[in-house]
């Protein structure tokens, strides 16, 4: 069965003690279509699978799914209710009758066409009766017994009791009772083996027991279903984040890894999460199993996307997106759904937190994405607020590019007896990006793109640019359009969440051939078919910088990112040196030669020499330490 997500839900009323049950159109037309019959509908409950039809309510009107009028004083239902009900428009049978999609509108899984209802046994938006049933088939679960959703513009939802789910190529009990164990072939290696291998992948790991990385993702021994997911989402061999990350997560150790933009750290912490959901039942409505916090809502956004790929056939494994700049009402409503997996942006899950319409006290597992934004000022407090809700024995699973000393040292005080992984050279750029340096003043910063944007040999669209400030993405985006003829679009944090969805569709589907952007697109996001970023304004931080210039090197891809330097960066010279030398680029002669690089590498020298910073104080030197710095004696 169906629940619309444009329909109001209709429900009965309690008359004289009595209740009046009333069978909804939507049963009907399923029943006419499909031949299946309606279960007698039964009194809702919060978190089991199978959900009544029809909902009863109370004469008084205290129940909180009415509408104005919907319940008259005396306590009769109203008229207009039921002229509601005439009105409802039936379920569509065929995938022709369903129209197309709004840009940021669900989309059906089978045919693309708009996604009006949801399947409660898949979580997947579909348009029609036709492509649930091809759906079902797909999943191998037949179509007789399956609920499905039809959504109303409030969120409420009407649906029909559902069978117990069957055991679904290996999903039930085996995955209840998952434990992750060393596969034969990975067991049978040696230790020099496996350490020949970590070195050729650049695996380095820190931590007591650490697991062996596997070499293919049958050595994980998961479910068939997941493993099928796995493959059909084009995840066919694991990358060595993936490889080492995988193993050590699903044994339960808590990890801190850093690799690579575009090295697939995504999966790489998604299927431990999957797996421990899958072995946990979710003991209410509001208590989920997993929560993952990232810093943007289209990071959040695109987890969820890659959560459902994975998700996809198991029974009763339900996401939750809970982000700022979409409705909250939907997302309360969603809550109520037995949610397994929570994905969210601390500010937003603070807020319902505060509702009291989600409890972590459940939860077993908690991933940190983007650690090292998520753990400066202006998150810190906000991801901290959140964990203390947490169980102490939780897994933390921390991840991104670029841990710098200070977060990783702050990083280490929210996991216990942790595996540390880094993949290739920690903080570095990615090496699958070709990176230029060009020494342009502030005045010809817009001359040289223009050249940039009609050179033959550079140009490859989409095109990513990024500047420093929202009012600077406006005004040069103007400029573009106006003389190349380029189609050019704006993304920052003012553009509604609606159109920053638009956008990024946009993008992904080669609508727009250059986007002007702010640090909104400069980390996580799977930006797969952009080949050149331009970073017209130097990044504030030389990790910002390694985000952003990864955005043209996802998933192994070849790229080039070019980026306009000056005096008004010289606080990051030594740090661009540093980090962009090793690679082999080219650097400007005036970074080389310039006075504040020399005066940087001076002081380093310096520093070095003295080495007091780096004096462990003990009882011993407190002493001595103490008079060196006392400046009354100088």
């Amino acid at each position: 069965m169906f629940m619309p997500r444009a329909l109001k839900v209709k429900r009965p009323a309690q008359v004289s003690g009595q209740v009046l049950n009333k069978k909804s159109k939507v049963g009907q037309q399923e029943k006419k279509d499909e031949g299946s019959s309606v279960t007698p509908v039964q009194k809702e409950e919060a978190c089991e699978d199978t959900k009544p039809q029809d909902e009863t309510i109370q004469a008084s009107g205290e129940s909180t799914g009415l509408t104005e009028s919907s319940v008259q004083e005396d306590g009769h239902t109203s008229a207009s209710s039921d002229m509601e009900d005439e009105e409802e428009e039936p379920v569509k049978s065929f995938k022709k009758s369903q129209r197309w999609p709004e840009p940021g509108e669900p989309v059906c899984v089978m045919c693309g066409r708009y996604g009006e209802y949801i399947c409660d046994s898949t979580d997947n938006d579909v348009c029609s009766l036709e492509c649930k049933a091809k759906h079902l088939a797909q999943m191998g679960m037949g179509t007789g017994a399956d609920v499905f959703n039809r959504k109303d513009k409030n969120g409420d939802e009407r649906t029909q009791p559902q069978q117990p789910a069957a055991d679904i190529g290996g999903v039930g009990e085996r995955e209840t009772g998952y434990s992750y164990r060393d596969d034969r072939f990975i067991s049978g290696l040696t230790d020099e083996q496996v350490q020949r291998i970590k070195q050729e992948l650049g695996i380095e790991t820190q931590g007591r027991d650490v697991r062996r990385p596997i070499i293919e993702f049958e050595h994980c021994g998961f479910p068939a279903t997941l493993s099928g997911n796995l493959k059909k989402a084009g995840y066919e061999a694991p990358t060595p984040v993936q490889m080492q990350m995988v193993p050590v997560g699903l044994s339960g150790r808590d990890v801190i890894a850093s690799a690579d933009t575009g090295s697939g750290k995504t999966v790489a912490f998604l299927l431990p999460v999957v797996v421990r959901a899958i072995e946990k039942p979710a003991h209410s409505a509001s208590s989920p199993v997993a929560l993952i916090l990232t810093p943007t809502r289209e990071l959040a956004i695109q987890i969820e996307r890659q959560a459902k790929e994975l998700l996809m056939g198991l029974p009763n494994m339900r996401t939750a997106l809970l982000v700022g700049g979409m409705p909250l009402p939907q997302q309360l409503h969603r809550l109520k759904s037995c949610i397994k997996i929570i994905i969210a942006t601390p500010g937003r899950l603070i807020e319902i937190l505060k509702q009291k319409a989600v409890q972590l006290a459940k939860v077993k597992v908690v991933v940190v994405d983007e650690v090292d934004t998520m753990l400066k000022m202006g998150f810190q407090q906000q991801v901290l607020e959140v964990l203390e809700q947490v169980p102490e024995d939780h897994q933390t699973l921390l991840a991104s590019a670029t841990i710098p000393t200070g977060t990783e040292e702050l990083a280490g005080r929210l996991v216990r007896d942790p595996v540390r992984i880094a993949i290739g050279e920690k903080n570095q750029p990615c090496a699958n990006v070709r990176q230029i340096l060009l020494w342009v003043e502030e005045p010809s910063k817009k001359k040289k793109l223009f050249e940039v944007l009609n050179d033959s040999k550079l140009y490859q669209p989409p095109v990513v640019v990024f500047v420093d400030c929202k009012l600077g993405a406006d005004l040069l985006c103007e400029a573009v359009a106006k003389v190349t003829g380029l189609k050019t679009v704006a993304m920052h944090s003012d553009k509604s969440q609606r159109e920053r969805n638009r956008i990024l569709r946009g993008l992904l589907d080669g609508d727009f051939e250059v986007v002007i952007s702010t640090g909104v697109l400069g980390r996580g996001l799977d930006l797969v078919n952009v080949r050149l970023v331009v970073n017209f304004d130097m990044p504030n931080t030389m990790d910002e910088y390694v985000h952003q210039m990864g955005r043209a090197g996802r998933l192994g891809h070849r790229g080039t990112a070019i980026t306009f330097l000056n005096n008004n960066n010289k606080r990051l010279f030594l740090e661009v040196v540093k980090r962009v030398k090793p690679t082999g680029s080219i650097l400007p002669p005036q970074l080389l030669n310039s006075p504040h690089l020399h005066e940087q590498q001076r002081r380093e020298r310096e520093k070095a020499k003295q080495g007091s910073d780096d004096t462990l104080v003990t009882k011993n030197n407190l002493i001595d330490i103490i008079r060196k710095h006392d400046r009354r004696k100088k």
